[in-house]
């Protein structure tokens, strides 16, 4: 990413809105009130032809009574790092504060390119509010309004001229996605960490900490796919905030837009009713699952306790639980390599295509031995099978009496071919068509 605009300020002066907005999405939480966005949150935009990568970063803080404090300076400070060009956010209505000259002083050490955006213009009695933001000597300021976008085109127009001429393109577009879920507090954030090796993501012992789906590009050891932690999935009846409600929405929405899921449980709880309720949705939109017990190193074991636990596991997760299971623990990074290797192995049996005349070797062979049992006097005859072109493993059995057809049955072929073909840890729908 060669091209990184980074939007710094102040808590509550509409930096998540802005992001949004420069985005075209929903990434970003947005409420008025100050302190919802905490980690670093990427997004793609694209101006006058122009593609460019955008952060949104944590209220900048001080001597605040937030317990994340230090972990939001923190991030920022990395954004800064990161970035070409720097969108320092201002609210006219408030004018400047402490805590903006405090983020000014952080902004001339950085000697980045900054741009000055006097926000919430939303109307033309609020033209003028910004001339004060000229003393602080940063250069140009822009009047805009990122709720209802006026504004953004000029200080976008400036923006783009800083970047390099070469076109940046997403390359993170085709590559398969990764996404970690599971209960609040079971080490998801911890995990990334682990794996880029940085504090990409804010990692603290109080559930709910991360609040939006954050993507990372992981590049090395052979693998490149895109990370995405997510936020921790809480019954209903227990999630009291609007903002935590919106932070499970877009963890949901995740998985949906996933290819793989690393389901993540705590190995000291095990497999509680809300962790499987996290499972099923996974399963429903039929995504491949890698079960990721963490937390590992607390457990005290013997030669017997891994098989006895997976046992369980596999007893509690029935009826689809031919999923790998693997054993981590994101402090000591007990293999947390092997995590990413299963994943991949799972990834590529979700896109595995079988030619079909293997397929009807196979699966004739079975279902002539086995034919389904008769109905009624009547007997089926299952002539052909045929692969689906789906992004999950989908497979359509042709006969004369599909409606007659058991679930036992349908069972059956379903771990026949799961015996003959690799395809752990993905769900696999079979369908009974008239030939």
């Amino acid at each position: 990413m060669s091209n990184i605009v980074a939007i710094v300020g102040r808590p509550n002066v509409g930096k998540s809105t802005l992001f949004n907005r420069l985005t075209e999405s929903r990434k970003a939480i947005v409420k008025e009130v100050s302190g919802v966005t905490r980690d670093r949150i990427y997004g793609r935009g694209e101006w006058n032809g122009k593609e460019f990568s955008v952060i949104d970063t944590g209220g900048y803080v001080q001597g605040s009574d937030d317990v994340f404090e230090d972990e939001i300076r923190k991030q920022v400070l990395i954004a800064i790092e990161e970035a070409n060009v720097i969108i320092f956010m201002l609210d006219v209505m408030v004018g400047i504060t402490d805590l903006d000259q405090a983020v000014v002083q952080m902004l001339r050490k950085a000697k980045k390119k900054v741009f000055i955006g006097a926000n919430k213009v939303d109307n033309t009695d609020r033209i003028g509010l910004s001339s004060e933001f000229w003393s602080l000597g940063l250069g140009e300021v822009y009047d805009l309004s990122a709720v209802n976008g006026s504004g953004t085109g000029e200080l976008l127009d400036d923006v783009v001229k800083e970047f390099d001429d070469e076109e940046d393109r997403d390359l993170e577009e085709g590559l398969p996605r990764i996404s970690f879920v599971g209960k609040p507090n079971v080490g998801k954030s911890s995990m990334i960490n682990a794996l880029i090796g940085e504090e990409r993501n804010i990692v603290t012992n109080i559930s709910g900490t991360t609040r939006d789906s954050i993507n990372t590009r992981y590049n090395a050891f052979g693998f490149d796919f895109v990370m995405i932690d997510t936020a921790g999935i809480r019954k209903k009846a227990k999630v009291h905030e609007d903002i935590e409600y919106y932070s499970v929405l877009r963890s949901i929405r995740t998985i949906e837009n996933s290819d793989v899921c690393i389901f993540m449980i705590d190995a000291e709880e095990g497999i509680q009713k809300q962790d499987l309720n996290i499972y099923y949705i996974c399963e429903k939109n039929h995504k491949g699952i890698v079960v990721l017990v963490n937390k590992w190193d607390l457990i005290e074991k013997d030669h017997t306790t891994t098989k006895a636990f997976e046992d369980k596991i596999r007893e509690q997760l029935a009826p689809f639980n031919d999923v790998p299971i693997v054993f981590t623990s994101a402090i000591t990074k007990q293999r947390i390599h092997k995590a990413l290797e299963t994943a991949m192995q799972v990834y590529q049996n979700r896109i595995r295509k079988i030619p079909t005349s293997v397929l009807n070797e196979v699966m004739q062979e079975v279902m002539g031995h086995n034919p389904p049992p008769s109905v009624k006097g009547k007997f089926i005859k299952i002539k052909f099978v045929s692969q689906l072109p789906t992004h999950a493993p989908s497979f359509a059995f042709f006969c004369n009496l599909p409606q007659y057809i058991r679930d036992d049955y349908k069972r059956f072929l379903e771990n026949k071919l799961r015996d003959n073909f690799d395809f752990e840890g993905v769900p696999i729908r079979i369908y009974f068509r008239k030939k």
